[in-house]
């Protein structure tokens, strides 16, 4: 798994909200725990400092790293994806929230920041320049900082009857099958009476189920599910998310007591 989202699961689940910051020894012995090596754990924190999304804090000789305001809000947000949210949605109003634009070409770079944030957002690609996402999105704050509204057609609405067909626009904008896929795979790793991979303590076994499941619900776009195939998996991948994130709860928590040497920041 990649080192950066490893890393964000790790504050999302101990620090955030508790203004604790974390010194650099007891990150690098629970990633190992976790199969991820000194080197890059360090490069890890020094690129997240620069980006802004964690700050250090000099105690004597030691460093610690915290969250910053702006990972707060990444970090919250997925915490309201998986735990909120769900990974099913049974609420579909049968609207659509539409979002065209056009971009010179030179400008690739915001092109790419745009749709990382459609996609983000549960948008697919209808049609070239059309993004749809069922229900309503609240796209200006979803693509704030851009500064490409000026560039942006938002609409919102329900489909005309006969000629739009709610599972033709869902087949045509996503890709549900390897949605599909992501869950089931979900399945096979994290099932059976040793799930996952092999590591050292509940604590990283915690890690790797919650980095696990943040990246399928960030892909997933949370499609109404009396659309989708009776046999979709979500469902049953979020129960036993739920059901092993419970199991390793109060050991990993009284495991990063111990391990994770923790001050209280401001």
């Amino acid at each position: 798994m990649n080192p950066q989202s490893l890393m964000l699961s790790c504050f999302g689940i101990h620090a955030l909200g508790q203004d604790k910051a974390f010194a650099t020894g007891g990150l690098i012995e629970l990633f190992g725990r976790a199969g991820v090596g000194e080197d890059a754990v360090r490069s890890t924190l020094t690129r997240m400092v620069g980006r802004g999304l964690l700050e250090r804090h000099r105690v004597g000789r030691k460093t610690y790293f915290g969250i910053t305001p702006r990972a707060a809000s990444v970090l919250q947000d997925g915490h309201d994806r998986v735990w909120h949210t769900g990974a099913v949605n049974r609420a579909w109003d049968g609207t659509w929230t539409l979002v065209g634009f056009s971009l010179p070409e030179a400008w690739r770079r915001e092109r790419h920041d745009l749709r990382s944030r459609l996609v983000w957002g549960g948008f697919g690609l209808l049609q070239n320049g059309l993004w749809v996402a069922p229900g309503a999105v609240d796209v200006p704050a979803l693509v704030e900082g851009l500064g490409l509204d000026g560039h942006l057609n938002v609409f919102r609405g329900a489909a005309a009857t006969g000629p739009t067909d709610a599972r033709a626009v869902l087949e045509s904008a996503f890709d549900i099958e390897a949605i599909a896929k992501g869950y089931r795979a979900f399945l096979e790793r994290w099932s059976g009476p040793r799930p996952a991979p092999e590591t050292d303590g509940d604590l990283a076994r915690q890690l790797l189920l919650h980095t696990d499941w943040l990246e399928l619900v960030r892909t997933d776009p949370h499609l109404p599910a009396e659309h989708l195939p009776e046999d979709w998996p979500a469902a049953g991948a979020e129960e036993l998310f739920r059901t092993l994130a419970r199991r390793y709860e109060a050991p990993a928590r009284e495991e990063a007591g111990l391990l994770l040497d923790a001050i209280a920041v401001p």
